[in-house]
């Protein structure tokens, strides 16, 4: 198969581990975009497969489809990304998953000594909230996500 006839949505997906499905999916998302060739049969770039790649870690990561397509769109479509091009996007992602690790670290930590302290000590809980105080500070287990009770 020549360059210019691209590749199958059978070899994408047996080249990604990716379902058919799962491709076209990313296909009416807009984070890939094959041409049809002469039969209308889907034809990808081989660079769609670091594309489709780099979508399976990102979300493995925790970001959405939106937060992906946003650094995706930023990709040239005509030609294959550069490594300059995804320094950038990893450039990007690094702030938020660094803030995502900080997070767990401290969810971990406080974890710990959850599940140690056998709630013996309520007002040392992190998950204790009389009278639902926290409840002005957002959803779900604000004291133990990091906010301070009062």
């Amino acid at each position: 198969m020549g360059a210019s006839e691209g590749l199958s949505i059978g070899d994408i997906a047996a080249r990604t581990g990716l379902a058919v499905s799962a491709i076209r999916y990313y296909e009416e998302e807009g984070l890939v975009a094959p041409w049809r060739n002469g039969a209308g049969r889907r034809r990808f770039q081989r660079a769609d497969i670091r594309r489709l790649s780099f979508i399976m870690v990102a979300q493995q990561f925790g970001f959405t489809l939106a937060q992906i397509k946003a650094e995706l769109d930023l990709l040239p479509r005509h030609r294959a990304p550069t490594k300059r091009d995804w320094a950038r996007i990893s450039a990007e992602f690094r702030d938020g998953l660094d803030a995502r690790i900080a997070r767990l670290e401290k969810l971990r930590d406080t974890l710990d000594g959850c599940i140690g302290c056998g709630c013996l000590s309520l007002e040392a809980c992190a998950l204790y909230n009389p009278a639902d105080s926290a409840a002005g500070k957002g959803q779900g287990p604000r004291y133990l996500l990091g906010d301070s009770p009062p």
